[in-house]
């Protein structure tokens, strides 16, 4: 995904050019766009032997040989997703666009099929209380409550780890001894764990500041409560492409008035509008943060995610929206857990 920029051409180019880009790279293919990296199209080897095929010389534009339909995936598109489409269309390679069709990288096949170890750390608060799930936590941690026969903390590491991201940092708190026991250093799961303690309630990003020395490069946060199928590949690699301080996955919630709405000016009743539906984002509880935020953390003080953002965007830190569209779950009430218990097959 990294590595695009070497492949780009503008319409304009000519197939001199590209075929310089084609030779000289192991993709074998080039990307076209325009000035704003909106995706036009691209070019391999056969579509250049076809224009000058054509009487077309090398020093002619590739703008009359652009393959101007090519098959992309989307950034909130998984790993499986993008295998699947490349397999139907036969595909070596797949341009990965934002939801404007701005280019934002290229997936490689034989890549997606080995996935690199990333030296990115995964935080995760895994220390809450779970009150609104008792009686089923007066006993487990909410995090190692089971859905689909193994701990939801298991699926969330298992789901890290399938994107390369092995280096895990669990927060601990209310019977941490029954996660430190079962996930021990991490290495039965092909992972490595390390613990923090919270000696009193911390918040989403307090515990943070327990970390500061072991985060010098972009990092993940995510509740331990959550079951999703998120790509944190692309998550982490749409934060770098905007060279954002830090990322917030949010997901759509929709809220409709189960009532017609009167809207009122002074006394007179200038509309109806009849159970309307409203929708908002809201905060997915996973994000990628830059180092430099846990300068903004007291120290040994309850500091919860919400106000962070807050105070980045008062510092004019660069702080941007992942929409989640896959397959998003927040296990806090006994009802979603038994939703999660019956979905949990299907999606994992």
């Amino acid at each position: 995904m990294k590595n695009y920029k070497n492949i780009l051409l503008k319409p304009t180019s000519t197939i001199k050019k590209a075929l310089q880009i084609i030779d000289s790279g192991a993709m074998k293919i080039a990307l076209v766009v325009d000035e704003n990296e909106q995706l036009l199209g691209t070019l391999t080897d056969g579509d250049i032997r076809r224009g000058l095929l054509n009487d077309l010389s090398l020093e002619s534009s590739i703008e009359s040989i652009i393959f101007k339909t090519p098959t992309v995936c989307h950034i909130e598109d998984t790993k499986e997703k993008i295998l699947e489409v490349a397999t139907q269309k036969k595909l070596y390679q797949v341009p990965i666009v934002d939801d404007g069709g701005k280019l934002i990288g290229i997936k490689e096949v034989a890549k997606l099929l080995k996935p690199s170890l990333k030296t990115n750390k995964v935080v995760l608060m895994v220390g809450g209380l779970g009150t609104r799930l008792r009686p089923l936590t007066e006993h487990t941690p909410k995090p190692m409550l089971k859905v689909g026969n193994r701990p939801i903390l298991e699926t969330i590491i298992l789901n890290f780890k399938k994107y390369g991201f092995t280096h895990i940092i669990l927060s601990v708190s209310y019977k941490s001894e029954i996660i430190e026991t079962y996930f021990k250093d991490g290495s039965e799961f092909g992972v490595h764990i390390e613990y923090i303690h919270e000696e009193k309630k911390m918040g989403t990003a307090g515990a943070l500041s327990l970390i500061k020395e072991k985060l010098n490069e972009p990092f993940f946060v995510m509740n331990g409560d959550l079951l999703t199928n998120i790509n944190f590949e692309h998550m982490l690699e749409y934060h770098l492409s905007n060279d954002a301080t830090a990322t917030m996955g949010v997901r759509e919630y929709d809220f409709q008035v189960p009532y017609g709405v009167v809207n009122i000016a002074g006394i007179e009743i200038q509309s109806i509008e009849e159970k309307p539906l409203h929708r908002f984002f809201v905060s997915g509880g996973v994000y990628t943060l830059n180092p430099e935020v846990l300068e903004y953390i007291p120290d040994n003080t309850f500091y919860d995610m919400p106000t962070l953002f807050e105070k980045m965007i008062v510092e004019k830190k660069k702080s941007i929206s992942f929409p989640i569209r896959e397959y998003w779950l927040d296990i806090g009430r006994v009802e979603e857990f038994e939703k999660a218990n019956s979905e949990y097959h299907e999606v994992f």
